[in-house]
């Protein structure tokens, strides 16, 4: 922040945006009453900030303003909350305290500020022993135990967060590629669950523009140029609908939607397929007006619309989703089909009353407001935060866990299941049949011995599927295992079977000290104390005992210990080679490829090239990882390492080593199409082929080659050249 004098034109800056949120404002604000008290925080947090500025250089006054104005508009909450935005930082950035606070504005708003005041304030006394890769974690821990106190926290930070985001251009690069990465890691799938559809949308594509500007750009290009070129095919699309709903007599609105460009190229990345594939990029929402009085339900009223427009149009049974019947753990509720136009467009059409649209878009806010007023009882998005709040209160939890159990959490998708009595559960995708008696009850977990899915016997270790119907076998004499910590999937299933054998911690710890001897033994290495050391850090354990520990009861796998040693070994030898145990060197650049500079390493999760936007992890011993920016590992590393985070440079001089990337090519076979390809790699472009696997089957083929380049441009002019052969369809760059 900085200070200087405001100039007329900065008053007059806050001035019109405090306008228009008050505006925003007063249609939410249930009295004048209300309205005052957002009017006096305004006015405090104006004095307050007097003569701040943003690195933009704009009145910091600015932010608050529309933090408060994502709070009203975006998430739907009331004055309180509003208020609290525009106050968020004041006890953070000037002389007032919570108490000063709480004797103008009262406890309410007091306590909202001061919950975003401590998610702030991470680097307390309390931490000076915390080692610096947990902080970040720590960090996220605050924010979400302020689930136990109010969840408007939450939603407050969420707004603030995307304001951040949104001008994000004036932070250092570093700092940019830290805060994206968490915002994916964290806030976005929290912005999900919490039923935030606008702001995480919103978030996403601002991750995208930064993260991946090119793909960016382009999509964001395809799409508004799809936009100009359909206009009519979509308006004629509609008007028969329109018409028919009409007649029926509904009181309703249609509102026409296009696919975000993060959406698109999540679809392409998910599904390597060309943006000419995405068939899904325009909807349409109809939303209507419930009829109260009417003798079908609400549901029945959506599925009236929905045989209105399949009467009219084709649908595609496949791609119905029925989330009316069965609604998402986040609240949401809308039927989704997909239609066929006149014109050969597939288009999306959702269905949703006036209630469910206001869940959709305003979230947990709008979830309870309908719940106050007795529209709906407790639901899955009540059940979740009751998992989540049962997790946070854990005292045997440590902030890197719980990163990983959250975030886990928030991207897992659920299925629907039944008890025998037709009662419906909510479970976690890829959970098993143990996880569901454990998530009925612990007893009935603990004394499990099989079941019966659909009538059929199975074991405890089968995978749950959407309208299963489970039957739990339990003996009196069962009891847990430890084996069944090899395949539970969710977190309270393990943590209950995990606390049943802390009793037995020393059998424990020679059971997990054993397994890893044996395992670093059959790797050809020596568990001695340089090699114990070395796996404590790569595996964030605190204690050799909680090393051992997690190992003997299953929650630390060790899948890549082979990759962990063989860095130790190569990083260890370097550091006592140079610098005597000790790696004193700072540097200033990270150039990759530059003599004398520190030593790279290409992620192999994600083999960067030279032209790819990238991010850097400095390692202890000066080595820095070089991962994509948009690599799901970097994400995660960045949302607990920020520390670490450094911006590398491609040097020119680099373009001349080779890198390995992967092609993956789609089309129809032909007699010699193979050879052709195989001929312009290695004849035209002297390309070294790694390795080729093509598979036919009537008549369509289908691959990958990877192959050596030095640079995307390279790689983009191969792809370009092969995309023009005669029978390919399609060539993309997919991960290896």
């Amino acid at each position: 922040m900085a200070y200087s004098e405001f100039t007329e034109k900065d008053y007059q800056l806050i001035e019109r945006d405090w306008a228009v949120l008050r505006a925003s404002a007063q249609r939410r604000c249930a009295s004048e009453r209300e309205l005052g008290i957002v009017e006096k925080a305004f006015k405090f947090a104006n004095e307050a900030h007097k003569n701040v500025r943003r690195r933009s250089g704009e009145p910091y006054m600015l932010h608050p303003i529309a933090v408060a104005q994502i709070v009203v508009d975006n998430i739907g909450l009331g004055y309180k909350s509003i208020s609290a935005a525009l106050l968020h930082d004041v006890v953070e950035d000037t002389e007032y305290t919570i108490e000063d606070l709480r004797g103008i504005f009262g406890d309410k708003i007091a306590t909202l500020v001061d919950g975003l005041t401590k998610i702030k304030n991470v680097l307390d006394t309390k931490q000076d022993d915390m080692p610096p890769e947990s902080l970040q974690a720590e960090n996220f821990k605050r924010i979400l135990l302020t689930l136990n106190d109010d969840v408007r926290v939450v939603l407050i930070k969420l707004a603030d967060r995307l304001h951040n985001c949104r001008t994000i251009e004036f932070m250092p690069e570093h700092k940019r590629d830290k805060i994206l990465s968490e915002t994916m890691f964290i806030f976005i799938p929290l912005a999900h669950r919490l039923g935030l559809y606008s702001v995480k949308s919103e978030l996403e594509n601002i991750w995208l523009k930064y993260k991946e500007p090119d793909a960016y750009r382009e999509i964001a290009a395809r799409i508004n140029q799809n936009i100009e070129g359909s206009k009519a095919e979509i308006e004629a699309f509609v008007a028969p609908i329109d018409a028919a709903l009409k007649k029926a007599g509904f009181h309703y609105e249609i509102k026409k939607r296009v696919k975000t460009p993060y959406s698109a190229w999540h679809k392409m990345q998910e599904k390597n397929i060309p943006f000419d594939e995405v068939y899904d990029l325009y909807a349409i929402r109809i939303i209507f007006d419930a009829d109260v009085a009417s003798q079908e339900t609400e549901r029945d009223q959506c599925y009236h619309v929905f045989s209105i427009v399949t009467g009219i149009y084709r649908y595609m049974p496949e791609r119905l989703r029925d989330w009316v019947k069965h609604p998402k753990a986040n609240g949401y509720e809308a039927l989704h089909c997909t239609l066929l136009s006149p014109s050969g467009i597939w288009v999306e059409v959702q269905i949703r009353t006036r209630r469910m649209d206001d869940i959709a878009e305003k979230g947990i806010a709008a979830h309870w407001a309908y719940k106050r007023n007795g529209y709906i009882g407790d639901n899955e998005m009540d059940t979740w935060l009751a998992r989540i709040k049962d997790i946070l209160v854990n005292p045997d939890v440590n902030a890197l866990e719980l990163l990983d159990i959250i975030h886990n959490d928030l991207t897992s998708s659920e299925i629907y299941v039944f008890t025998p009595k037709g009662d419906q559960k909510t479970i976690q995708k890829g959970a098993t049949v143990l996880d569901f008696a454990y998530q009925i009850h612990t007893e009935i977990g603990n004394k499990a011995i099989a079941a019966k899915v659909n009538q059929r016997l199975v074991s405890l270790d089968h995978v749950a599927k959407t309208g299963d119907q489970i039957e739990i076998i339990t003996a009196e004499e069962a009891k847990p295992q430890r084996e069944w910590l090899q395949f539970l999937q969710t977190h309270r299933a393990r943590s209950v079977v995990t606390d049943y054998f802390r009793n037995e911690r020393r059998q424990t710890l020679d059971f997990g000290r054993k397994t890893l001897e044996e395992q670093v033994s059959s790797l050809g290495y020596k568990l001695d104390e340089d090699t114990l050391q070395r796996i404590e850090v790569a595996y964030h354990v605190p204690t050799r005992d909680e090393l051992y520990y997690r190992i003997g009861i299953g929650i630390l796998k060790l899948s890549n210990l082979s990759e962990v040693l063989k860095r130790s070994r190569f990083r260890l030898s370097l550091i006592r080679k140079l610098f005597g145990h000790e790696d004193n060197r700072k540097e200033s650049a990270y150039i990759i490829g530059a003599e004398g500079g520190p030593r790279f390493v290409i992620a192999p999760c994600c083999h960067p090239i030279p032209g790819d936007a990238v991010i850097g992890f400095k390692e202890p011993d000066g080595t820095v990882t070089v991962h994509k920016k948009s690599c799901p590992q970097a994400e995660s590393q960045a949302s607990v390492h920020g520390d670490r985070v450094v911006v590398p440079r491609w040097l020119e001089e680099v373009r001349d080593r080779s890198f390995l990337v992967r092609l993956s090519l789609k089309g129809i076979d032909r007699v010699g199409l193979l050879n052709e390809i195989s001929r312009y790699l290695s004849l035209v472009m002297g390309v070294n082929m790694r390795r080729l696997n093509l598979a036919t089957e009537n008549g369509i083929f289908e691959g990958y080659i990877d192959l050596y380049v030095s640079s995307k441009d390279i790689l983009e002019k191969m792809i370009k050249k092969i995309s023009s052969i005669d029978g390919i369809e399609n060539v993309s760059r997919s991960e290896l």
